[in-house]
């Protein structure tokens, strides 16, 4: 059983930078995948970020490229996404995903455990 619970979220504005974290509870997390999803009022879930569970592999999607960096520390069981240049259809609740495997996935169904979420919220 892995618990993920996410921090950093919180009010900005357009431009701004953020950086969320997610720690995990598990000390093994090197062999667990991991991600971020987002979630805005009214639409459906998106994919953000996947990394590999050594952290060799990220894959983003398509509306973030270029903006957000994924990244993870096994050492410390935590997961980052670095956003940068965040505009206001950024605004969303981010959750930390992990999953039993080596391998990046963009498919939420693919992955084992979810946090909670943190709000982000992009003023312009």
């Amino acid at each position: 059983q892995v618990q993920l619970v996410e921090s950093g979220g919180g009010l900005v504005q357009a431009g701004d930078s953020l950086k969320l974290s997610c720690a995990a509870s598990r000390s093994t997390l090197s062999v667990y995948a991991m991600g971020w999803f987002r979630q805005a009022p009214g639409k459906e879930r998106e994919f953000v970020a996947s990394i590999s569970a050594g952290g060799g592999t990220t894959i983003y999607g398509d509306s973030v490229t270029g903006r957000f960096t994924i990244s993870r520390d096994n050492a410390k069981n935590t997961m980052y996404l670095q956003i940068d240049s965040l505009k206001p259809e950024d605004t969303a609740v981010y959750s930390c995903v992990a999953r039993r495997g080596y391998t990046t996935s963009r498919d939420p169904n693919s992955y084992n455990y979810w946090g909670q979420g943190t709000q982000v919220t992009v003023s312009s």
